[in-house]
């Protein structure tokens, strides 16, 4: 006799359609397709995995550049000034002082600027 792989098939397939709920049409319903899509949503999230990190990062700098020139210095110049003092704040912490603490970020640009 044949061996059909019977339930685990099933299990298996279902597997990859539970991963494809809410894709459109034969994307969600047809299973060469569903196998094709799912691979490509993973390499989707993996990609943008690493792309938040980054995206996140420039917005903070945005930011804390914004900031820093209402306060009549330059990013670079306010990182610089950062490192000089020891001052060991990162990006995400600056940014969310800029916007959350103002008189506290002032403190830190005149630390920074008092290191320059």
């Amino acid at each position: 006799m044949r061996v059909t792989k019977g339930s685990a098939r099933r299990r298996a397939k279902n597997r990859l359609f539970k991963r494809a709920k809410g894709f459109r049409g034969g994307r969600s319903k047809l299973l060469r397709t569903v196998k094709e899509t799912v691979l490509r949503a993973d390499v989707f999230a993996t990609r943008d995995r690493r792309a938040r990190k980054r995206d996140f990062r420039r917005l903070w700098i945005i930011r804390i550049n914004a900031a820093v020139r209402m306060r009549g210095l330059r990013y670079s110049e306010f990182i610089n000034g950062l490192k000089k003092a020891n001052v060991v704040l990162d990006r995400k912490m600056l940014a969310d002082v800029a916007v959350a603490d103002p008189a506290a970020f002032d403190k830190i640009v005149e630390i920074a600027k008092a290191a320059l």
